[in-house]
């Protein structure tokens, strides 16, 4: 391609290198950023035809060719060509051929510079939108789950060791709680996402009587841009954007890491839905939770899409430079990645067969009453650090003989404590150390049914605001 043909290519005496083009081209990819150009575009020949600078038939012109741009790469009959370099290039050429001279008239007042942040910034406001309703979605099922389970009982840990009984519905909502925060995140990100910083052009602004804010109204977008050399060169919104979807996927990563352990028979806790286990190609009795691994894995890649774009980003001076080309692919993946995990949660989740008896047997096992016999000797009168020393030779006479301290017999327990009376019986069952745990955001059943109410009323109010 001559340099003559190229937007820029009026100082240029030599054509660009082939491997050049190849290596400094982006269409391959920023072509999935059609919509948000097109949709730019048309607001910006409204624009312009309203501040008079070009005129309204220009403009209708504009906005018809654009749209049969549209149906053509929807039909998958619009040709991308690497030589044009960018789906801004790409789609202007192929305007100006369906509509001659007028097509020429669109960039009139802006660069590419802050029409690709413009675009840039509609498709992660699009995606933070997609993301909220998954996130949504994910908190609906676990919360609905969680109703299903407020009565089922499993040993909470600490240091992946067994520590107090609680509620499976409680365990379930601590990672509803931890996905609505995210959705949080997603709707504070957006407010600072859509942002057009249509009118910057380069740098400097222009000499063109623009009015930026009418197609930010038109685009649905929050406001413009206060500094022009901010706008054309900011890309918080992409980090921020990026930010959140690296905590949503280490959130996603520890309810994988959950299930993977609860998963294995010396656990038992959960039967993995078939649809998202795998077999092996050796041992037939093999079922592996690699749907939860894999999710676990990707997390890396949109970390890695984050400390990518932090990089970029790190030593460049104002205004734009070309360095911020390397923005879109890492959101992409990273855009995908969270995308798929949060709708496959969910649907892993809704499916997940739990195992209350598998949990049951396990809360034996680590003497998870313990703390009860210590807080019953406490509220007796005994120094907590003493109850502590008795609770704890309760816990070494009971593994001694392999059984729980629900099973050692009055006698035995008053050997240790003559403060320790019959009551002592219904203290040290599960049932009762978990009811007894009604503090505000406490595992007792009553607690966790406030817990749902509470994101039931959250959900719904969020359907009622869309």
């Amino acid at each position: 391609m001559s340099t003559s043909s190229k937007p820029w290519g009026g100082r240029f005496a030599e054509p660009t290198s082939k491997i050049v083009e190849r290596y400094t081209g982006s269409v391959r990819y920023d072509k999935a950023l059609y919509a948000q150009d097109i949709a730019g575009s048309k607001a910006h020949a409204r624009m312009l035809s309203r501040q008079g600078i070009i005129g309204q038939e220009d403009a209708n012109k504009i906005v018809a060719g654009l749209d049969l741009v549209l149906g053509e790469i929807h039909a998958g009959t619009f040709q991308w060509k690497e030589s044009l370099e960018d789906v801004h290039m790409n789609i202007e050429a192929r305007l100006t051929e369906l509509i001659g001279e007028p097509g020429k008239k669109l960039h009139t007042g802006r660069s590419r510079n802050d029409q690709v942040c413009l675009d840039f910034r509609l498709f992660v406001s699009a995606r933070l939108e997609v993301w909220s309703e998954l996130l949504a979605a994910l908190v609906k099922v676990l919360a609905g789950r969680a109703g299903e389970h407020a009565e089922t009982l499993l040993p909470g840990t600490t240091h992946l060791q067994p520590a107090q009984p609680v509620s499976l519905g409680h365990h379930l909502l601590a990672y509803a709680w931890m996905f609505r925060r995210d959705h949080e995140r997603c709707r504070d990100a957006l407010k600072r996402a859509a942002v057009s910083p249509l009118g910057a052009a380069a740098l400097a602004g222009t000499t063109f009587p623009l009015d930026p804010a009418s197609v930010a109204e038109e685009l649905q977008l929050n406001g413009t841009f206060r500094n022009s050399l901010d706008a054309v060169s900011d890309r918080d919104f992409a980090l921020e954007a990026l930010f959140v979807g690296t905590t949503v996927m280490m959130h996603l990563s520890r309810l994988c890491e959950e299930l993977i352990l609860w998963a294995n028979p010396n656990f038992g806790y959960v039967a993995l839905p078939d649809a998202y286990a795998t077999g092996s190609s050796i041992m037939p009795q093999k079922k592996n939770p690699d749907v939860a691994e894999l999710m676990r894995g990707k997390t890396g890649r949109v970390y890695g899409a984050l400390f990518t774009l932090m990089t970029i980003m790190k030593g460049l001076p104002l205004a734009y430079n070309r360095d911020m080309q390397e923005d879109k692919e890492p959101f992409f993946d990273a855009d995908r990645t969270v995308s798929d995990s949060l709708a496959i949660m969910a649907e892993m989740m809704q499916a997940m067969g739990f195992r209350p008896e598998k949990m049951r047997q396990a809360l034996k096992l680590g003497f998870l009453n313990a703390t009860e016999l210590a807080d019953y000797l406490a509220a007796r009168g005994v120094p907590f650090r003493e109850a502590h020393h008795v609770a704890g030779s309760a816990v070494a006479l009971a593994e001694k003989s392999g059984r729980g301290l629900e099973d050692l017999s009055l006698e035995e327990l008053r050997g240790l404590c003559d403060k320790i009376g019959p009551d002592v019986a219904e203290v040290l069952q599960y049932e009762t150390a978990v009811k007894r745990r009604d503090t505000p955001g406490g595992t007792a059943p009553e607690r966790v049914e406030e817990q749902i109410a509470a994101l039931e009323k959250w959900l719904l109010e969020l359907e009622k605001g869309a």
